[in-house]
């Protein structure tokens, strides 16, 4: 039995797909407030449903029972709810998880972190402190460390506007970034399951080739047939939003902002030795690019 952590979200729902696909149970940790329709669709997947929150260690005990793997995507940047932060759910909440993942007799146990950055922050200090206990823990790990997803960093919610061929740029945009997919972060993910070679690992993740966000824009330009209008937000403001963020939230996203502004190429030398079908055949911006404009246009 593997248990999903995390499995309402984008990429959650996506790795239940897959290990659905490859013919592996899967139990969903969902809470009692998640949405309806998001329980149904993981349901709707073949995967059975557990309840609990990484705030209450007291839910996860029975969640983890049989399990023999648990893949933990969880984290309260994306989908918050009235107590989460990234100190209850990031920090402790995980740490939660893997004492009680190691009670229950857990085997492996996935975390879905990202490389280490250049700039400090409390959701990176989270993610060092939760995959320092896991290599601490005696419970079989991987460590996977996915940098910027193509869906989240390519999207209106930050700026990098399609329809309207308008992108907003972290810093000079000259930096280059290993855009990954977060499809095939769940392929990764997936495969670790069933690949001795990932055990006690850290895996740094990126995509086909390192692109800087002014390449990502003509690669849409040249996609779309439209002229993008970029604006740019220089590293100075980036620096400024973290130091007077209101919280370790916005910390946190003008902490990645300014990473994005920095750069983060991957080196996948490690990761395609591990996995060598998944590294083979990763998505590229163009593809994304493609596959939008297909949507866009159906």
């Amino acid at each position: 039995m593997n248990l999903v952590v995390g499995a309402s979200g984008m990429l959650g729902t996506e790795i239940c797909r897959k290990l659905v696909e490859s013919g592996k149970a899967v139990r969903a940790l969902v809470r009692a407030s998640t949405d309806f329709g998001k329980r149904d669709a993981l349901k709707s997947l073949g995967a059975g449903l557990a309840y609990g929150d990484l705030k209450n260690p007291s839910t996860l005990g029975a969640a983890c029972q049989g399990v023999s793997t648990v893949i933990s995507t969880a984290s309260s940047t994306f989908s918050r709810q009235e107590g989460d932060s990234i100190e209850s759910v990031d920090s402790a909440g995980q740490l939660n998880l893997i004492r009680e993942a190691k009670a229950a007799g857990v085997q492996h146990f996935i975390f879905i972190s990202f490389p280490p950055a250049p700039v400090d922050f409390a959701l990176q200090r989270a993610k060092r402190a939760v995959e320092k206990a896991l290599a601490e823990s005696g419970v079989a790990y991987t460590v996977l460390q996915p940098t910027f997803f193509t869906e989240v960093w390519l999207s209106p919610a930050v700026g990098f506007d399609m329809a309207n061929a308008s992108a907003r740029i972290y810093g000079s945009g000259q930096n280059q970034i290993s855009w990954i997919s977060y499809f095939d972060v769940a392929r990764f993910a997936t495969a670790s399951v069933r690949n001795p070679a990932a055990r006690n690992s850290v895996i740094k993740l990126g995509g086909p080739e390192p692109l800087s966000p002014l390449q990502v824009v003509r690669i849409f330009e040249e996609t779309t047939g439209r002229k993008f209008v970029v604006t740019h937000v220089p590293d100075e403001a980036l620096r400024a939003q973290q130091a007077a963020a209101a919280d370790s939230l916005q910390e946190a996203f003008a902490a990645l902002m300014l990473h994005y502004a920095q750069g983060a190429a991957i080196d996948m030398k490690v990761a395609s030795e591990i996995f060598p079908d998944e590294a083979s055949s990763l998505t590229s911006v163009r593809d994304h690019a493609r596959r939008h404009l297909r949507t866009a246009s159906a």
